[in-house]
């Protein structure tokens, strides 16, 4: 019997050590934000001021701190957005960050030509990139690539405003 006691102990004393060992905090996934224009709104000087919406599809929490892309709208050459801030959004939540671009000159025409138009027309737009974030259980920001594309059409009774 006391062979037997010589083998099982270490045993047992492995499984419980892996046993507690997992019993440390549970990772929460992290996934790719998604990120859409809200609202863009043509300045009086010709810029274009972006109301960006970061959702964040992780299961926890995560600071950003810059995007880094670019904007196309129709199939014209893109232009580039940059910006660096502070943004905690939570686990599965979004918020919105402004940013500012200069339009090429055929972007701005392309607005112009369904301004006036309202809801009853549209143009299309794609926007990629990269959002720099560090996830709640993580100890460095990592890069998170994204890309979409979408539809703004003018707001009816509000001038130079899109969505």
């Amino acid at each position: 019997m006391r062979p037997l006691r010589w083998v099982v102990a270490p045993f047992l004393l492995a499984v419980l050590a892996f046993g507690l060992a997992a019993c440390g905090p549970a990772k929460k996934s992290v996934f790719p934000p998604t990120v859409s224009i809200q609202q863009l709104q043509v300045l009086s000087n010709g810029q274009w001021q972006l109301s960006v919406r970061i959702q964040n599809n992780s299961y926890a929490g995560m600071d950003f701190q810059s995007l880094d892309g670019q904007l196309q709208v129709a199939a014209l050459a893109p232009v580039r957005l940059h910006d660096t801030f502070e943004l905690a959004i939570p686990q599965l939540a979004g918020d919105v960050v402004q940013l500012k671009v200069w339009p090429t000159a055929a972007m701005s025409r392309a607005l112009e030509a369904i301004a006036d138009k309202g809801s009853a027309a549209s143009l299309a737009y794609s926007i990629s990139g990269t959002a720099t974030a560090k996830p709640e259980q993580e100890s460095k920001a990592r890069a998170f690539d994204f890309s979409g594309k979408d539809w703004i059409s003018a707001v009816p009774g509000i001038a130079h405003t899109f969505r």
